[in-house]
Order: structure tokens, then C-alpha cells, then sequence
């Protein structure tokens, strides 16, 4: 059964998406930084309201709201081709040995792959869902044991709420969601 998808209705997205293989990948500053380069760069360029955001060592879970005229798969598609190239080019120069457990053949030619092809997302149908989603994200690192409090995982928006100066990403919370 196809899910459908609901683009063009301004409502905020709960959005997962997952390292090949769940390959523990996103454990460094440098490699979590092209993650958070990525998402600011799209939400830039006015693809995305971002509400929300954690980047776990193997997965990132963003709060996002497309444009009415826009759709979300290739929003998430650039945030992923984009923090890909800069951790492609992070693991060369490291001579990575993850660079081969992230290689996959696609037509008999072996190419990089950071990311599953696939994201999930879901629908927040209330402002009170957009908020357990938040809620999610930040406690997320504390539920895997990663920290004792969600304050102390900078790599989420958290901070941005607690009205820290340590924030990584602005969050665009102004209008309807």
C-alpha cells in the first residue's frame, strides 16, 4: 500500500531519516556539523521552516513545515545529497575504512551511500503534536543514555528553545503549524 503524501497544506512534518545500514556515522563534531551546514542551507533557501531538529549518531528526526507550493521530498533529498558530499569528502581525506561499509553497487557501478534512499515522515495535525515531537527530539539523546539531560546535547534544538546562546540553528517558530 502507497502512503500518501501531504504536501501543499502548510501543516508541519515530523521527518526521519537514517544512515545506510544504520551505520553509526554522525558520532563527531565534523561530521554532525555537515548534518546542521545542510539543514541551515536548505531552510535558506526557503524550502523548509524548521520547528525542530536532533542529529543522533545514526539518524537525524526534523519538525519541519514545506512551503504551500512546495514539496517536502526534495527538500530532505538536498539535505541529504548535500551533508553527503561533505562527508564523502571528510572520509576520503581521512582514508576512511567507512568509506567502503558505505559503498553500494547501483548498476554494477560502486557508489557512496550515507544515507537510506528512503525518509519517513508524518503529519502533525495540532500545534499540541508539533510540541510532542519537540519534545521527542530533545529527549531523544537522554532516552539512548548519549547525555543525562537534553541540555547537554548541543547537536538538537533544544537550545534554541531554552534561550541559549549556544544555538547551532535558528528555528522559525513565527506563524501557523
Amino acid at each position: 500500500m502507497k502512503l500518501r503524501h501531504y504536501d501543499h497544506d502548510g501543516r508541519a512534518r515530523f521527518v526521519t531519516f537514517c544512515t545506510h545500514q544504520d551505520v553509526p556515522i554522525l558520532t563527531n563534531t565534523p561530521f554532525r556539523s555537515a548534518v546542521v551546514e545542510s539543514i541551515l542551507s536548505v531552510c535558506r533557501d526557503g524550502r523548509l521552516r524548521l520547528l525542530g531538529y536532533v542529529v543522533m549518531p545514526e539518524h537525524v528526526h526534523l519538525i519541519v513545515v514545506p512551503p504551500e507550493d512546495g514539496e517536502l521530498g526534495p527538500a530532505i533529498g538536498e539535505i541529504k545529497r548535500q551533508s553527503a558530499l561533505l562527508i564523502h569528502d571528510l572520509l576520503q581525506r581521512q582514508a576512511s575504512p567507512l568509506l567502503s561499509r558505505l559503498s553500494v553497487l547501483r548498476n554494477g557501478v560502486p557508489k557512496f551511500a550515507l544515507w537510506k534512499r528512503r525518509c519517513f515522515d508524518h503529519n502533525c495535525r495540532s500545534e499540541r503534536e508539533v510540541w510532542e515531537k519537540v519534545n521527542y527530539c530533545h529527549n531523544n539523546p537522554v532516552k539512548r543514555g548519549l547525555v543525562k539531560q537534553a541540555e547537554g546535547w548541543k547537536w538538537s534544538s533544544y537550545q534554541y528553545y531554552a534561550d541559549s546562546s549556544n544555538t547551532l540553528l535558528e528555528i522559525d517558530a513565527a506563524g501557523e503549524f
